[in-house]
């Protein structure tokens, strides 16, 4: 009888020269290297990322930067002192998106329940395609979402997926309102249809317009509203637009309304334009990427006033509500089953339709995607762990800190709205790894910093220290 603590060595066996006794990577040999790599995360990635001594970035000109990093692949591997290093040289020249003092991009901050749910489903590596690949996933999603569509105004519910990104959530309201108007499209490609418009405010994100070029309809057919001076749709300009699209032979199927734009923060009245589509019998789409967290809030959710009745939503927890990139939401309004019919290819070696459980949960038939990472579970662990009442706190507190740093500016001699200086403070700033804010042109303006507070991180003295540097900054331009 064999010995449990001594193993009978076998002989190998070859194929193809190739021995196939035994697993080629044992994963309890990296234990070590695990338990140092994560210590690493938390020390470099975590701890000192997100504080506020510390630098957002550590600059470096790209051909400085790829000689420090030795990009270069080689035939031999390297020891695991060296890819410790490499996992140092990563986190030491990237820029700290969670440091306090980061307010370039709409996502900022540190969420640790969030992160930890990412570490979870990077450790599990599965797919929310299938319930039986993806049980507790394809659960958390159903979940979410329900919730989400409670908070646009969707008592009876409605369907939606989760997707890898804003863009492509408009991407998907863009064809799906194409094949509520035009079904025969999906098979019979653009001949079955008739020359379509689509309608969207002049300050919508761009991805609109990359939708219509991706989906063969064109982005001249992409008509842009004229907004305020606020950055808001006209809804009198939308309804003349229509009226001229038609006369000239063309098929008007969407508008796009935005909640919360990508420059101005500006938010599409949308009761306004429901009204406009009702009357012209168009699909009704908000991409509320960036503002749909206001959803959550009793003293901001009137920013979003008409939003339930859009036929769909594109709504980025990754963004206000904090969770780990990327987390981002389709939602729609339609129980009938469309977006299962507009995006369906019935794939026989996942979704069979005699499986001995309820393959309604099999929700992967629904994504443009095949394998499909569960996100939201980075959204679900969160918003378990400190509930919606604390979710309402951090956007109240992010749009307080907005109005805060904006009454401060009105103070600051020196300072306007808009500056003429942006790139080169930029450049500084870059460089000397302080902080890190956004600018751009806008119209005929001259170029100017966009501030973006969201971070739970960032408080008072943050927002005094952005306008102190700047001024320090720039004080001999």
């Amino acid at each position: 009888m064999a010995d449990p603590g001594h193993p009978v060595k076998c002989s190998p066996v070859m194929v193809d020269g190739v021995a196939l006794n035994g697993p080629t990577v044992n994963i309890l040999d990296s234990e070590d290297f695990l338990q140092q790599s994560m210590a690493i995360i938390l020390e470099d990635a975590v701890k000192k990322a997100t504080d506020v001594k510390e630098k957002v970035c550590e600059w470096r000109p790209p051909e400085e930067l790829k000689e420090l990093l030795d990009l270069e692949l080689r035939d031999e591997g390297e020891s695991e002192s060296q890819i410790l290093q490499r996992c140092r040289d990563a986190i030491r020249y990237s820029v700290k998106t969670t440091h306090p003092r980061f307010f370039n991009q709409l996502f900022a901050g540190l969420e640790p329940y969030s992160l930890v749910a990412s570490c979870i489903v990077e450790a599990l590596k599965p797919s929310a395609y299938t319930y039986e690949v993806g049980p507790v996933f394809t659960l958390v999603e159903d979940a979410v979402l329900r919730k989400m569509m409670e908070l646009v105004g969707w008592e009876e519910g409605g369907d939606g997926i989760f997707n890898a990104g804003g863009s492509m959530s408009n991407m998907y309201a863009v064809n799906l309102a194409r094949y509520h108007h035009c079904p025969d499209i999906k098979q019979l490609g653009l001949s079955a249809a008739p020359r379509l418009v689509l309608f969207t405010s002049q300050e919508c994100h761009y991805s609109i317009s990359k939708a219509a070029a991706f989906l063969g309809i064109g982005t001249k057919n992409v008509y842009k509203v004229p907004s305020d001076e606020s950055g808001k749709m006209i809804p009198s300009a939308l309804e003349e637009l229509i009226k001229k699209a038609k006369s000239e032979g063309a098929v008007p199927f969407m508008v796009n309304a935005t909640a919360g734009t990508t420059v101005l923060g500006a938010f599409d009245p949308l009761e306004e334009i429901a009204d406009i589509c009702g009357e012209h019998n168009l699909w009704l789409h908000v991409d509320a990427c960036w503002g749909g967290a206001a959803l959550i809030s009793k003293k901001h959710k009137h920013l979003l006033k008409g939003i339930h009745r859009a036929n769909s939503v594109a709504w980025n927890p990754h963004k206000m509500m904090m969770a780990c990139l990327q987390c981002s939401a389709f939602l729609v309004r339609d129980k009938t089953g469309l977006l299962q019919r507009c995006y369906s290819a019935s794939a026989s070696y996942l979704f069979q339709q005699d499986k001995f459980y309820d393959i309604s949960f099999d929700t992967g038939d629904k994504s443009i995607q095949c394998g499909r990472k569960p996100d939201a579970f980075k959204f679900w662990l969160l918003w378990k762990a400190v509930g919606a009442r604390q979710l309402e706190q951090r956007v109240d507190r992010a749009l307080a800190m907005a109005r805060y740093l904006a009454d401060e500016i009105k103070k600051r001699e020196g300072f306007r709205l808009l500056m003429e200086v942006a790139p080169v403070i930029k450049e500084r700033m870059m460089k000397v790894g302080s902080m890190m804010v956004g600018y751009q042109p806008h119209s005929d303006r001259a170029n100017f910093f966009r501030m973006i507070v969201i971070s739970p991180q960032a408080g008072k003295a943050d927002m005094d220290f952005v306008l102190d540097e700047i001024h320090n900054l720039g004080k001999d331009l």
